[in-house]
């Protein structure tokens, strides 16, 4: 069976670019999710591609930093898959396959994964010095914050907690408001 990976980090990237590519080469059946590639823990749907393949099977990519963000998680992830017989195509490298069982198919998957790992530093150093500098300039607010005590939902919630016996699981299905955000409204309320 042929399996396809996709993978974007957020809800404002399009996924269905790399869906279309994968579908034209052929995949069978492919896995989607939109999550960080940082954590190898969060991507539930690669860990159900990688249980469900068998000997035989490949599992295709459309570039290889959309499974792997270091080179760490390449390494493991392949040596996943090769200890299950499943081949590996990575399709922006010419649809190069990684031999595992190689010395040359580890150094390329190795390199390769270095360079995706490095080229992701140097986004978060850029990143973090264009924050630096938009900080100085006195530009950069930071995130701002969904719910304060001004938001409608948070009064709301704020006025349930002090007018009605509910708990807070039941005032947060009520207004929408998240745990979290209502207790540390009430820690500053009490502070």
């Amino acid at each position: 069976m042929i399996y396809g990976y996709a993978r974007v980090s957020t809800g404002h990237q399009d996924i269905n670019l790399q869906v279309s590519e994968l579908e034209k080469y052929g995949c069978e059946k492919i896995y989607q999710e939109i999550v960080s590639g940082k954590n190898l823990d969060d991507r539930k749907q690669l860990q159900e591609l990688i249980d469900a393949t068998q000997e035989g099977d490949t599992v295709v990519f459309t570039k290889l930093d959309r499974f792997a963000r270091s080179v760490i998680d390449a390494r493991n992830i392949a040596e996943a898959l090769h200890a299950k017989g499943v081949i590996m195509v990575v399709l922006n490298f010419q649809g190069m396959k990684f031999d595992l069982s190689t010395p040359t198919g580890k150094l390329m998957l190795t390199m390769f994964a270095g360079f995706a790992e490095f080229e992701r530093e140097l986004m978060l150093e850029r990143q973090r010095a264009g924050i630096e500098r938009a900080k100085k300039a006195g530009k950069y607010q930071g995130r701002v914050k969904k719910y304060h005590s001004k938001h409608a939902g948070m009064a709301h919630a704020l006025e349930l907690r002090n007018t009605t016996d509910k708990t807070v699981k039941e005032i947060c299905d009520i207004t929408g408001v998240s745990r979290s955000a209502l207790y540390r409204e009430f820690e500053k309320m009490n502070s």
